[in-house]
């Protein structure tokens, strides 16, 4: 076997001796890299000991931290953005970028809500006229929306069905003629010197109702239109819809159901007219849940991040890459240590570490990504939110123990 030389005590860096070469270029991590080198072999040992690597294993471990550190700050900030970032356009210098949260995620997510609602979303409702025949009481709607070019079997949804009896305020008299005594002009006429100096009236004699009373008067009518006869009323069953009372049947005292007439005004007759009914097509809000989003980021592997710039790292970053190169070396040392347990010498053995490199470099990466990923939680939009307002009341209860003088000129 070639006797394969180890660390010499000192190195020179050079472009291209990293196994990928995402920093090779950075003058900084140029500069760092044979420093790393030394206090790396240094806190191994060397030269008490022999340190059985080479300058490019220990390029290769500083290379892999500063891209360890890139990916958990980048991480990070990926899960505090990307409800902002989502949609946005791929495109972006995001590393160059401010991200501003905004509610437009947020609005986007909620619409589904406003379309289930009727207020808005983004899934269309479409209305369809229910022709009403005499006699007729169940009108398939799946069917009707077949004929009327929906063709894909139980695709639609009914919303809404616009289906009432005339309101209850067009069959009660007017609330300012009269004086709500059931009295007609003439003895309005009679008395109607309130409305004057002396007794001497004006000609016009009448008397607003309170609100309450015109209320009483509509509820009167509305229970007497759902007890006594005919309560216009219908049932939704697997899109079979029924109305009460049977159309053109007489059965609303006498007066055939209401329907709406060409000109858009409801009538009552026979029974020939419409009905009107709200749907969605459950297709429509499939669809809508998929939205074509070429060179927009869709999640969270899109999200354009590159390896950070070296340079860039503060003293606490670089600070943290140094001590995760060296667990990282140490961790090596002990599997190539590993190799042999024990090293025969004259009338001795010397027994190698590799057990005790290997825990402690495994104790120490975590330990280090632990520390890493808790430094930048607490510094959090929602952790430095808390801690200010916390800030704040700690200022309030320290002023408040400030004696407030009054000063009496």
């Amino acid at each position: 076997m070639a006797n394969i030389p180890i660390w010499p005590g000192s190195s020179s860096f050079h472009p291209g001796d990293t196994p990928f070469g995402f920093y090779d270029n950075d003058p900084t991590f140029e500069k760092d890299a044979d420093k790393v080198c030394t206090f790396v072999t240094r806190r191994l040992g060397y030269p008490l000991v022999e340190i059985e690597l080479q300058a490019i294993n220990i390029y290769a471990a500083f290379e892999e931290a500063v891209t360890v550190y890139g990916n958990e700050l980048y991480a990070y900030k990926i899960r505090e953005n990307y409800l902002t970032l989502e949609g946005a356009p791929s495109s972006i210098d995001i590393e160059e970028s401010i991200v501003t949260p905004n509610l437009g995620r947020i609005i986007d997510y909620s619409e589904q809500y406003g379309a289930e609602a009727g207020t808005g979303g983004n899934i269309p409702w479409r209305k369809m006229a229910v022709p009403l025949t005499s006699s007729v009481q169940d009108y398939d709607l799946d069917n009707l929306a077949a004929q009327n070019g929906f063709s894909q079997s139980n695709d639609i949804e009914i919303m809404r069905v616009f289906y009432e009896a005339p309101p209850a305020s067009a069959l009660m008299a007017s609330s300012y003629d009269g004086f709500g005594f059931g009295l007609g002009g003439s003895v309005a006429a009679g008395i109607d010197g309130v409305g004057g100096l002396g007794g001497m009236g004006y000609g016009g004699g009448y008397l607003m109702m309170p609100l309450n009373y015109d209320m009483q008067i509509i509820q009167q009518i509305e229970l007497n239109d759902m007890v006594r006869i005919s309560n216009y009323s219908f049932e939704m069953h697997n899109n079979v819809l029924r109305v009460f009372p049977v159309p053109g049947s007489g059965g609303n005292n006498g007066n055939a159901i209401p329907f709406t007439a060409s000109d858009g005004t409801i009538r009552s007759g026979s029974g020939v007219g419409n009905m009107w009914v709200e749907f969605m097509l459950k297709s429509d809000r499939s669809s809508a849940s998929i939205v074509e989003a070429s060179e927009k980021i869709k999640y969270v592997s899109g999200v354009p991040y590159k390896n950070p710039k070296y340079h860039e790292i503060n003293s606490v970053g670089r600070s943290w890459i140094f001590e995760f190169t060296l667990a990282i070396c140490k961790e090596v040392l002990g599997y190539i240590r590993g190799k042999y347990e024990t090293i025969p010498i004259p009338n001795a053995e010397i027994t190698l570490n590799q057990a005790d490199l290997i825990a402690a470099a495994r104790e120490e990466k975590e330990a280090l990504l632990a520390s890493l990923r808790a430094f930048f939680d607490e510094t959090s939009r929602e952790k430095l939110l808390e801690r200010r307002t916390m800030e704040s009341n700690f200022v309030m209860e320290e002023l408040d123990r400030v004696p407030r003088v009054i000063y009496i000129g």
